[in-house]
């Protein structure tokens, strides 16, 4: 798990460049590296990248506040990834299809499609058009689209963590998680086996802090956001 968080300019977990339209990336301005997230910054201001689209089925656990999902599903979107939202929110996810510029013509994009929590048939993922799944279905989500292909992630938005969640938890390839409470945090610490330090540090997250969470991996990171997500998310915070 270790290289599928890196660095930006290691060259482990590298993963693959996908093409874009140049729209996308002015409406958007991601920072990306040769396919990856940069989805934060580490304690120096390092940039930390996560290779969430791969050419293995992958899970993610977000743990945390809309804002920090519909971050990852734009990042994703701006490296050239289809994205399908099966939600039971389906306005709170309408950012997605103004950031893809659905408004330009009144037509749909075809990158982004929100659904609702039934199963449908996917875009037929590939290493040119890669796929992300994202579940918002509360904190105990039914495996609606579990990834059975590669190039295909899907991506799991827990509210807050739940005991009927545990099985989710502990499937995934990269976890994600934003401030708990203590009593959250202790669930945690029994899912992942986490030691009392770290099961105290989920605790004193501040808004824009993450943890990432996965084998051999527990990186703490500062969320890191441009001026133009912030005019279509709004300021980093914890909750929705």
């Amino acid at each position: 798990m270790s290289s599928r968080l890196r660095d930006s300019g290691q060259s482990t977990g590298v993963a693959p460049e996908f093409t874009v339209d140049p729209a996308m990336l002015d409406a958007i301005s991601p920072s990306g590296d040769r396919g990856g997230i940069v989805l934060g910054s580490g304690l120096k201001g390092e940039p930390l990248t996560i290779s969430a689209l791969r050419s293995t089925p992958t899970r993610i656990v977000l743990v945390g506040g809309l804002y920090l999902a519909r971050q990852v599903a734009m990042r994703a979107m701006a490296v050239g990834a289809w994205v399908v939202v099966a939600t039971g929110r389906p306005a709170a996810w309408q950012v997605l299809p103004q950031a893809a510029g659905n408004q330009r013509d009144g037509r749909p994009s075809p990158l982004v499609q929100i659904r609702r929590l039934s199963p449908v048939e996917l875009p037929r993922p590939s290493e040119d058009a890669p796929l992300l799944v994202v579940t918002d279905g509360g904190p105990t989500p039914q495996d609606l689209f579990p990834p059975r292909s590669p190039w295909q992630t899907t991506v799991y938005v827990l509210p807050y963590l739940h005991p009927q969640a545990g099985a989710t938890a502990n499937a995934a390839d990269l976890v994600l998680m934003q401030r708990l409470p203590a009593g959250q945090a202790e669930l945690a610490a029994r899912i992942w086996r986490l030691p009392p330090q770290m099961m105290r540090q989920l605790t004193t997250l501040k808004d824009d802090q993450v943890v990432a969470l996965g084998r051999n991996l527990w990186r703490p990171l500062r969320l890191v956001t441009t001026a133009k997500e912030q005019q279509l998310l709004g300021p980093v915070r914890r909750g929705d």
